[in-house]
Formats: structure tokens, sequence, C-alpha cells
């Protein structure tokens, strides 16, 4: 099923790491920045695992994970988070997925 996705980025908070897909490397240092913080911030304050990817249309996913036995994780506010990043990172978040659909997809620009 992974096979159909491709990950911009994500961090874990169990290892303490941001990962940042080197297939990415053309986008300015700005935004990799920005997902960085982005990232992070949320396995800092919600705990877990935080990837985002792209499904096979182009749209990009914020998708979350936790260990089944971490009782730290706070779902609720995972949630929550979520649609914060997705309220407050609207532009940038439609942006990537431009950028993603005219350079991976070859789709043409509406």
């Amino acid at each position: 099923m992974l096979e159909d996705k491709k990950i911009l980025c994500g961090a874990s908070q169990y290892e303490q790491l941001f990962y940042f897909n080197p297939e990415f490397d053309s986008l300015p240092k700005a935004i990799k920045d920005e997902l960085k913080i982005l990232c992070v911030l949320y396995t800092e304050d919600v705990g877990g695992i935080l990837r985002l990817e792209f499904d096979e249309e182009g749209n990009l996913n914020l998708v979350t994970e936790s260990k089944e036995d971490d009782y730290f994780f706070d779902e609720i506010g995972s949630v929550l988070k979520i649609k914060q990043i997705q309220q407050e990172k609207r532009e940038l978040l439609e942006s990537l997925e431009m950028y993603y659909k005219v350079f991976f997809l070859q789709q043409e620009q509406e």
C-alpha cells in the first residue's frame, strides 16, 4: 500500500529524528525548514510519528501513528493539531500538492 504513496517528510518522537526525502531536494530551503519545524513541533506537542505523504493522485496527507503501548500519545490532541496545521498552513500544503502534481505526476497546471 505504501508503494502508491511518496513520503515527503516526517518526524518521530520515539527516535527523536526528522526525515526529509532527498527526491524533494529541489524545494527551497525555506520550505524545507518550515516542514521540519511543522513536523518536529507536532511530535513534541502530541508525540508519536507524523508523516507528510503524497497519494497516487497527488494529494498531500498528514499521517499520524503511535506505538500501541504509548499511553502518552494524545489522540484527541493529534486530531486537533492536524486540523490546526491544515488551516494555518493551507497555502503551503496546497502549493506542495501543485508542485508534486506538476513535477512528479507530470500533470498540467489548472
